[in-house]
């Protein structure tokens, strides 16, 4: 089941109050100044366009279209309705609703424009000058606390993404790093046998040549030397080369190094232990998973990533998929088009597929 958002349940939850508030109308015991099937149905269009703004939150055009039907038909409902009362709470909803789309100054705005509506509702109920503008005082300032609320609860959650995403790449940093600094002592041996080697053959040929152009007895010398040296330089090559031999890559450690501890966010590593990858490979992978959860914890507003590393046929696939807010044809950033690149350098390809949450799928050839 497709999860919502954020903003999703918060619309589903503004709406629910809307229609609490509308009952005593809609119950007759409030008749509004229309035909109440049409005052219904302004309310029916008021409670589209609050659940509309909250799910189409991530599409900017069509969230502030929306929420200005959701305005309009709030102002028609308390301005068709000839009594004060909690229905006056539909254009708090629409301020608070406002954060999730237009800037703060702009939502100050919205807050001024209901309060306007408030009090001519006021006013058209032949509630007294001074009623009608104590009301509309009381209301302009639950807007404005309920404007400040949802923006502090926005920049909390934009602060915990973004936390969430700096510890993904820390971990990722450190991974690479320790990786890092195993071909680095890898490069540093690998010389180190050169030089030696190429040192001990030198000494090794020149007592040879030595000894090939000297009569046996006095030749006897340099091919006991020859001998010393030949031992020496296989004992050296054995145990350079017994450092030299590169450690698989732990990818399943690594995977779960990049995903350990990030907050609100439950991460599933499947790792097939026998799947065989060269070191370029199990980079591309972990540099995916690294972009799969930073994508995740930024946008899709998810509860669970599930990471997938094995075979398919004579190829190895890792899949990264979460249960979050997905999008029928995903967007793609600077990241994602720079992951495709570096799998298709590798001989590779990525696939997308924002349906039913999102999922990214890279695959490389076996080795």
């Amino acid at each position: 089941m497709r999860r919502l958002g954020t903003e999703g349940w918060a619309g589903l939850a503004m709406l629910v109050i809307a229609v609490a508030v509308s009952m005593p109308s809609l119950l007759g015991v409030i008749e509004p100044r229309i035909a109440r099937p049409l005052w219904a149905l302004l309310l029916v269009v008021f409670l589209a366009a609050v659940f509309g703004t909250g799910a189409l939150i991530r599409r900017r055009g069509a969230a502030i279209a929306s929420l200005c039907c959701a305005l309009v038909s709030a102002w028609a409902l308390i301005l068709t309705v000839p009594a004060t009362g909690v229905l006056h709470i539909v254009v708090v909803l629409t301020t608070a609703l406002s954060v999730y789309v237009v800037p703060l100054p702009v939502t100050v705005a919205i807050a001024v424009v209901n309060t306007a509506a408030v009090l001519g509702a006021s006013l058209l109920a032949s509630s007294g000058r001074s009623e009608a503008l104590m009301l509309a005082g009381f209301y302009l300032m639950i807007q404005i606390a309920s404007a400040l609320s949802t923006a502090a609860l926005l920049r909390e959650k934009r602060l915990r993404t973004e936390l969430a995403r700096a510890h993904v790449d820390a971990r990722a940093a450190s991974v690479m790093l320790a990786e890092s600094t195993r071909t680095a002592e890898r490069l540093r041996i690998s010389r180190e046998l050169h030089d030696l080697i190429g040192h001990q053959l030198t000494v090794l040929t020149l007592n040879l040549e030595a000894a090939r152009h000297l009569d046996p007895e006095r030749a006897g010398t340099h091919v006991e030397k020859a001998d010393e040296v030949a031992r020496a330089l296989l004992r050296d090559v054995r145990s350079t080369v017994g450092e030299l031999r590169a450690e698989p890559v732990d990818l399943a450690g690594a995977l779960r190094g990049i995903v350990e501890g990030i907050p609100g966010l439950e991460v599933e590593v499947r790792v097939d232990p026998d799947v065989p990858l060269t070191e370029d490979q199990a980079l591309a992978f972990l540099r995916l998973a690294q972009e799969a959860v930073t994508n995740t914890i930024r946008h899709s507003d998810a509860g669970r990533l599930v990471i997938e590393l094995g075979r398919d046929g004579g190829d190895v696939v890792l899949e990264a998929r979460d249960d979050g807010v997905g999008s029928g044809v995903p967007r793609l950033g600077n990241g994602l088009r720079g992951m495709r690149e570096r799998f298709e350098v590798l001989g590779g390809a990525l696939t997308i597929d924002g349906r039913g949450g999102f999922r990214v799928s890279g695959r490389l050839e076996a080795p």
